[in-house]
């Protein structure tokens, strides 16, 4: 079966290391907050102007006042900060962010990235997408392996305008974890339950498949 949101944000979890800092963007990656290990240190940064995010809030634990760039209430951690925006972009096109988590529309084999808008549909503005995938090394995209009607998101070239060129080089679907390498996608986990074969199918541009696929594991 497909990963459920939650299962995708376990996955990226897995990523952190102890004392990294790391951009969470809007959608799925925000709940990569929610499974940080209790014994690693790690500071989740919001363009916005917080270092320090912590869960998701409770009823009982919620403030309308903290917010992340999604304006989506949050909490903070011990030692948290708040900064202006400014300076979190400083922070950001610095090279200071050591892990940075972001949705996508399409990525395709040569690591190019469009998710900011779709034509003829309303667009809100680029936000700080541009900034990120510019100013980091290590990059994890998070999406949908196909769209509703079954078009693959995984393309030989983006259809739609680009955030960033050459900058993509992890992918987590709902269906499979991928690289990509000299202009290919490497096939290195598929979901749980999930056939080689509609990896292979959903997957438009050109994909590697190597001759063992591990399933993921999850605690």
């Amino acid at each position: 079966m497909a990963l459920t949101r939650e299962q995708m944000a376990q996955r990226v979890a897995q990523e952190l290391q102890d004392g990294f800092y790391v951009n969470l963007g809007i959608g799925i990656p925000t709940l990569v907050a929610n499974y940080v290990p209790d014994n690693m240190d790690v500071m989740l940064q919001s363009e916005n102007g917080l270092l320090g995010m912590g869960e998701f809030p409770t009823e009982e634990t919620i403030d309308a006042d903290m917010i992340n760039a999604g304006k989506q209430t949050v909490t903070t951690v011990k030692g948290a900060s708040i900064f202006s925006s400014a300076e979190s972009f400083a922070m950001i096109r610095g090279g200071h962010v050591d892990l940075t988590v972001l949705g996508a529309f399409e990525v395709d084999v040569n690591g190019n990235i469009a998710s900011w808008m779709i034509p003829n549909k309303l667009v809100k503005g680029m936000g700080g997408a541009m900034d990120l995938v510019a100013g980091a090394d290590n990059i994890i995209v998070t999406m949908t392996h196909a769209s509703k009607s079954g078009e693959s998101k995984l393309l030989a070239d983006c259809s739609l305008p680009l955030t960033g060129k050459g900058c993509i080089k992890k992918v987590l679907t709902d269906l499979a974890w991928l690289e990509i390498e000299n202009g290919t996608f490497v096939l290195k986990e598929r979901a749980p339950g999930v056939s080689i074969e509609e990896i292979i199918e959903k997957t438009q541009g050109k994909l590697i498949v190597p001759d063992h696929v591990p399933e993921m594991v999850f605690a």
